[in-house]
């Protein structure tokens, strides 16, 4: 059914555009081409990091692959940052991001995000006997993020002189926090879950919420094709129950229902 509705989008774009000035069409040359690029993390587990045969595996994992069935194409995986899933997103170098990404009104002057797929929360996270409920609390507390990430850039926002260790990607923020270089670390609620299974002497004591974030999929700006594609696919696969599968799966939750774009 996807695959049909993939090829009837491509055909009414192309009916659409009669007439004018042709333009690259990221969906079509994806269909074209046989292969869809898609970014995703290798560092953020649950949503994607090496299993033991040192292959990618993980929610956003599960989805890029539905993505790729769904179009009848062959997934091609290339690993990003947090920093620069948006750069190889602008350069081409890949078609679609599902490396766990948050909307912000800056982004979006930079690409397109599709319907939400999963439903998370930002906050920050230390040991229980640290006394900091809010941003504007937390003092000298070294806080460790990694740049580029929405929490980065909200904690900066709600408190311009808090001591943030910016680290290179997801990974390293989380190090920077179990060696001791910060005493407070942000990320997603959803990622903090794994990360206290697999470092049970280490306290993830829940501070303060910095805001809700849900998950999108992400494409360059004016790609409105595959972005359209990309929405149905979500639509589909929520009433089909797919997205509930991955969510009990990856994160031993029920999916909740998720605001509209």
């Amino acid at each position: 059914m996807l695959r049909f509705m993939a090829r009837l989008a491509v055909a009414l774009a192309l009916l659409a555009g009669f007439g004018t000035p042709a333009r690259a069409d990221v969906f079509a040359d994806i269909l074209s081409r046989g292969t869809v690029r898609i970014a995703v993390f290798q560092d953020v587990p649950p949503f994607g990091s090496p299993n033991a045969k040192r292959e990618l595996e993980g929610f956003d994992i599960d989805m890029a692959n539905m993505v790729a069935k769904a179009m009848g194409v062959k997934l091609e995986l290339v690993p990003v940052t947090a920093a620069n899933r948006i750069p190889y997103l602008l350069t081409n170098m890949v078609d679609i991001n599902i490396a766990l990404m948050s909307i912000t009104p800056e982004r979006a002057k930079q690409i397109m995000f599709s319907a939400p797929y999963v439903n998370t929360s930002l906050a920050v996270y230390g040991p229980k006997n640290l006394k900091v409920t809010s941003a504007a609390e937390l003092g000298s507390n070294k806080v460790a993020a990694a740049k580029g990430t929405t929490e980065e850039v909200e904690l900066t926002t709600l408190n311009p002189q808090a001591s943030i260790l910016r680290m290179e990607d997801n990974a390293a923020a989380v190090q920077a926090y179990l060696s001791g270089q910060s005493q407070l670390w942000a990320g997603n609620s959803l990622i903090v879950i794994e990360l206290a299974k697999k470092n049970p002497t280490v306290e993830f004591d829940r501070k303060f919420v910095i805001r809700r974030a849900p998950g999108h999929m992400a494409v360059k700006m004016g790609e409105h094709a595959l972005l359209r594609w990309l929405d149905s696919f979500v639509f589909f696969n929520t009433m089909n129950g797919e997205l509930d599968k991955l969510h009990r799966k990856w994160l031993g939750i029920a999916m909740d229902p998720l605001p509209s774009l």
